[in-house]
């Protein structure tokens, strides 16, 4: 390593744990260093815009260039490519249909769709918009959204029928929706296509907000409820390592209540 660029960058990563930033002298003495060395990495870093000091209490902290990369890398960021190696792991793990759904201006979306081992004909393709009342991916994005929002979906989707099992009353739909958020994940059996069943989890992004989800789909002879309890943890997993990579921290994602 570069002795200078790993000292820098250790400045950098000291600075961030503490909100009000470090001085020098407490700089030097984490780093086992004398304060002109700190000085002049300082200075250095404060020429790029990576470090600032406080004029009144003379401490530095981190630089506003850091919103800024932020802010490319997080729109650099292709979900599909980010979360193909879990769905694929997920394909093989249950010889399933796997789906990968976003949301994007009210409206659910399949992005990504890997058929499985098994024979299974679905009406999802890739581009199509997704039902999001009686799918379990499109449910589990609902029931993270500001329940004004969800309001506003059913007031200009509606809740149109597409089985027998299709949830059509909307305090039901609510009802289920609070079921979603307590476990993590959503499902359902043969409320969009007779014979199938699907089970979902959902995908946050770096804001916390409800990006999309995943969903594993197969005919319910095969996804029993003992079926759907085996898979469930590899999926919310999936789904965890995927909101991780678009920038998700635990327990950072926003009430499903809040605006």
């Amino acid at each position: 390593m570069v002795k200078s660029v790993d000292r820098a960058l250790t400045i950098i990563k000291i600075v961030s744990t503490k909100k009000e930033g470090y001085g020098v002298t407490e700089l030097a003495e984490k780093l086992g260093l004398n304060k002109s060395s700190i000085f002049r990495l300082l200075a250095t870093l404060m020429e790029h815009g990576f470090i600032e000091q406080d004029s009144e209490t003379k401490k530095y902290r981190l630089g506003y260039q850091y919103l800024e990369l932020s802010a490319k890398l997080l729109d650099s960021i292709d979900i599909r490519k980010e979360a193909t190696p879990y769905l694929k792991e997920l394909e093989s793990l249950s010889n399933e249909v796997i789906h990968l759904v976003i949301y994007s201006q009210k409206e659910a979306v399949y992005i990504e769709k890997l058929e499985g081992n098994e024979t299974l004909r679905m009406h999802s393709q890739v581009g199509k918009i997704a039902p999001m009342h009686c799918t379990s991916a499109g449910k589990t994005i609902l029931a993270y959204l500001p329940e004004r929002t969800v309001e506003e979906i059913i007031d200009e989707k509606g809740l149109p029928k597409h089985t027998e099992n299709t949830i059509t009353n909307r305090e039901a739909l609510f009802q289920d929706l609070e079921k979603i958020r307590k476990r993590g994940y959503g499902k359902e059996v043969e409320e969009n296509e007779v014979g199938i069943t699907c089970i979902a989890a959902p995908i946050f992004n770096f804001r916390g907000e409800i990006a999309g989800s995943i969903s594993i789909s197969g005919p319910t002879i095969r996804m029993s409820e003992e079926r759907l309890e085996e898979l469930k943890g590899p999926l919310m997993e999936a789904g965890r390592k995927v909101s991780l990579r678009l920038g998700f921290r635990n327990g950072n994602h926003l009430s499903p209540h809040q605006s």
